[in-house]
């Protein structure tokens, strides 16, 4: 008797692994792809011979794009389903650059960017809606953790992987490779026929969740405004901490790369850590809140003194580690705001938080160096970083209770 009842358990155990290995190998291929442009830069100037002007005008454009349609992809995925939405979302992406490397011209760099961009919008809410409807409650923190490692691993071995296809079959060949990679993953996809979700899937007391509801509530409208918050406090950090470190305080740029490198791989480590933690609290915001406030201290003594080259590692590791904890929670603060049958509308506005960060952190920061302040690389950084406190006590005053799996 015993047998019978656990088989039944362990399928489903099973499957849920299944489509959690699923989803995280989709995330890879999305970060994978965000990094595939910028890292034939070289090649592209050469190639097409524009400036970086130009070149850097293709990431807004992607920039753009990705932030004005997360939105609208999050509420078609709940209607006709994430899954369709998701496989549409890799074979366009995939196919965009391998459109780019069968026809090189400065034309379809931009409009690679923009189908890239468009794709990339899908992944959020797709994924996340996947995950909130068929993930065990009591692991949903953990598997929100492996899901976001899988996008960081993508992202860390994008340049190494681009620089060995760059050498085996050149620049044309490495975006045609490179996009290849999407239309397989999707038909993997197929294969282990990952399950679907869409508004449909989620209930309310036992029935069918309402087709119509509001979205826009003012716990998505703050969290929002928290990951752009979030994404702002890194952004300094992440593309501008290198030469801040060595215009400021007189880093090499050896030892400023050690400081990133540690700040970067400490973020992913941290986040699997967060996944554990997010599963044993209800307090997600506290957690936020509480790793934020250490952060904040911790970016303030960076930017406030000189420190040795062993003891800034190891602060920006502590920094890294401790901004990958909150991840998982964040995840979870969003899925618990979230209406039923809404989970892929909810991620998909509340990522255009980060959207609205990755325009405008650049303009910022980069303002920041051209007025020689490189300090408040630093200090803007710490500034945000309270905000996000602030908010994230905020959204902690009334505990959601988590949406049943």
């Amino acid at each position: 008797m015993v047998d019978i009842l656990a088989a039944p358990q362990q399928a489903k155990a099973d499957t849920s692994l299944r489509t959690l290995a699923a989803i995280s190998v989709a995330h890879w291929v999305s970060h994978f792809h965000l990094f595939v442009l910028p890292m034939l830069f070289p090649f592209l100037k050469e190639q097409l011979g524009v400036g970086y002007i130009e070149l850097g005008f293709a990431l807004t454009v992607f920039g753009v794009v990705s932030g004005l349609t997360q939105a609208p992809i999050g509420y078609l995925a709940d209607h006709i389903g994430a899954r369709k939405v998701l496989l549409i979302g890799l074979t366009v992406g995939g196919l965009a650059l391998i459109m780019l490397g069968l026809h090189l011209s400065y034309a379809s760099l931009i409009a690679c960017a923009a189908l890239l961009g468009l794709a990339n919008s899908v992944y959020h809410p797709c994924d996340y809606a996947i995950l909130s409807t068929h993930m065990d409650t009591r692991r949903m923190g953990r598997a929100f953790s492996v899901h976001t490692f899988a996008g960081f691993l993508g992202g860390a071995v994008a340049p190494a992987i681009m620089a060995a296809l760059v050498a085996a079959v050149g620049g044309l060949g490495a975006l045609i490779v490179a996009g290849a990679v999407g239309p397989v993953v999707a038909l993997l996809l197929i294969a282990v026929k990952i399950p679907d979700a869409s508004s449909a899937d989620r209930k309310v007391d036992g029935a069918a969740a309402p087709q119509q509801q509001s979205i826009v509530t003012p716990a998505l409208i703050v969290l929002t405004i928290f990951f752009m918050l979030l994404g702002l406090s890194n952004a300094g950090i992440s593309n501008f901490g290198v030469v801040a470190l060595m215009s400021g305080y007189g880093v090499t740029f050896h030892a400023a790369n050690i400081a990133l490198t540690a700040f970067l791989g400490a973020s992913a480590a941290g986040v699997l850590a967060g996944g554990y933690l997010a599963d044993r609290t209800k307090r997600h915001g506290n957690v936020a809140a509480a790793c934020f406030a250490i952060n904040a201290i911790i970016i303030t003594i960076i930017a406030a003194t000189n420190l040795p080259p062993v003891v800034l590692t190891a602060a920006m590791g502590l920094a890294g580690f401790l901004g990958g904890v909150i991840a998982p929670s964040r995840d979870m603060l969003v899925r618990n705001a979230a209406p039923a049958g809404a989970a892929g509308r909810a991620f998909g506005i509340v990522s255009t938080g980060f959207n609205f960060s990755g325009i405008l952190s650049p303009l910022l920061f980069g303002w920041i160096m051209d007025q020689h302040l490189p300090h408040w690389v630093f200090g803007a950084s710490v500034a945000f970083m309270v905000l996000t406190v602030l908010l994230a006590l905020v959204t902690d005053r009334k505990p959601a209770e988590p949406v049943k799996a």
